[in-house]
């Protein structure tokens, strides 16, 4: 495999690619952007968690005047339209909500939530971007432009499905992709890792001779030139050409007197990593284990495009620690939401249709089904409902469920009656 060696630039202006498109705003009149009135609906106020009914973008200018709010979000991950030119039904058959914005039209629509968004990161907060192959590439450029290159850190390449029989010509079309992005080059980071597999625990096959533990030999050196003391020779060696050593020379000194140092028969020195000593597999930025619901056992919520819960404790694990605020403004499902609150993060929650706040409410208090249940009649005793909505669920569980009931729900000025109005179907139905 070839190795670049990392180089100053030499030619070009340095400056990064826009996209130029009609009707392209500048970042100043989306900041400006008329905050929405929201108002509360019910009594019950708890400040950590708060559901908002409202399009999402003057909610989030509503949101980027709040001080408790704006500089502090440490998470955003966002599952936004796909331009698809659709529209999506519930496996009950609900209008969920119409998929119909393409081209600039559609670029402009998110990069007008994306500048809100980065204005309401903390410093060392991150976003993910959740889109499929459509506008994945196009929405890159956008996001470069409002973060900056050097704060771009992934493209996530998720297998969405099972292998597709009928392709139409062309390769099966499993995988959608994640942009990660982070607001600054300090930001929030806990290394997420993979069971070890026999296959893999493999490349731990040295062992050493007193000990028998097993361990695998790396480098001691890493890309880019180094004036200072980790590009000077060690032990009479230079780190090879267009790289340095990743440690002061004190620190490998340090390890080889440990025994953690190995050398070749060149006088090529590798370091000693010991497989008991490791986490796990370091994850990738090809995730194979996060499919969308694919059996008939999977508990879901019916609602389209729903993203797995385990999708979403990667990715807030990962970016944000318990205590942190994270915001989905396309809350769809509430998975962000449902997830945020096991791993005891506070959380917002933005969306405009009326079947995705039907579908979050009705999660909140009794989780979800097995898909199998949304395409056959459900059997069982109906009494697994009969605990009221909210009021009095703080210390219930219903099919091994814990309701999520500390939240504030909020509605944009003139919605208030219809949240109020699922409110109350909610409520009847836990106690039919």
């Amino acid at each position: 495999m070839s190795t670049g060696i990392p180089k100053s630039n030499s030619g070009g202006n340095g400056q990064s690619v826009r996209l130029d498109y009609a009707g392209k705003k500048s970042a100043s009149e989306i900041i400006a952007t008329k905050p929405a009135r929201v108002a509360q609906v019910g009594k019950r106020h708890f400040g950590d968690k708060r559901l908002i009914f409202g399009e999402n973008l003057g909610v989030l200018a509503a949101l980027a005047q709040d001080e408790s709010v704006v500089g502090k979000v440490k998470l955003v991950y966002i599952d936004p339209p796909f331009a698809t030119q659709s529209a999506f039904q519930s496996r009950k058959f609900a209008h969920a909500y119409e998929d119909i914005l393409s081209g600039a039209e559609f670029i402009e629509f998110l990069r007008e939530r994306l500048i809100l968004l980065h204005h309401l990161l903390a410093d060392d907060g991150s976003l993910y971007l959740h889109l499929d192959e459509r506008m994945t590439f196009s929405m890159k450029v956008v996001l470069d432009e409002i973060f900056g290159t050097k704060n771009y850190r992934n493209c996530i390449t998720r297998k969405k499905c099972n292998p597709k029989n009928y392709t139409r010509k062309t390769y099966g079309n499993v995988a959608d992709y994640i942009l990660f992005y982070t607001k600054s080059s300090s930001y929030c980071w806990n290394k997420q890792t993979e069971p070890w597999t026999e296959e893999r625990a493999k490349e731990y096959r040295f062992v050493e001779h007193d000990t028998g533990r097993r361990y695998m030999k790396v480098p001691v050196h890493a890309p880019g030139v180094r004036n200072g003391e980790t590009g000077k020779p060690w032990r009479g060696v230079l780190p090879p050409p267009g790289k340095h050593w990743q440690y002061l020379p004190s620190k490998l000194d340090e390890m080889d007197v440990r025994g953690e140092i190995c050398w070749s028969s060149t006088g090529n020195p590798r370091r000693k990593v010991y497989f008991d000593q490791t986490e796990g597999i370091p994850v990738q930025d090809i995730w194979l284990d996060m499919r969308d619901a694919h059996n008939q056992n999977i508990n879901i919520t019916g609602y389209p495009t729903e993203k797995p819960e385990q999708l979403l404790k990667r990715i807030i694990q990962a970016s944000s620690n318990p205590g942190d605020l994270v915001l989905d403004c396309f809350s769809g499902s509430g998975t962000t939401l449902v997830v945020a609150d096991k791993l005891d993060r506070r959380w917002i929650g933005v969306d405009s249709g009326v079947e995705a706040m039907r579908t979050m409410l009705k999660r909140f208090a009794f989780g979800m089904e097995p898909m199998g249940d949304f395409v056959s009649e459900r059997n069982g005793n109906s009494s697994d409902k009969s605990l009221p909505l909210f009021e009095s669920l703080d210390a219930a569980i219903v099919v091994k469920h814990v309701p999520i009931t500390g939240f504030t729900l909020y509605a944009e000025h003139g919605q208030e009656d219809e949240l109020k109005s699922l409110l109350f179907q909610c409520k009847e139905a836990a106690t039919a």
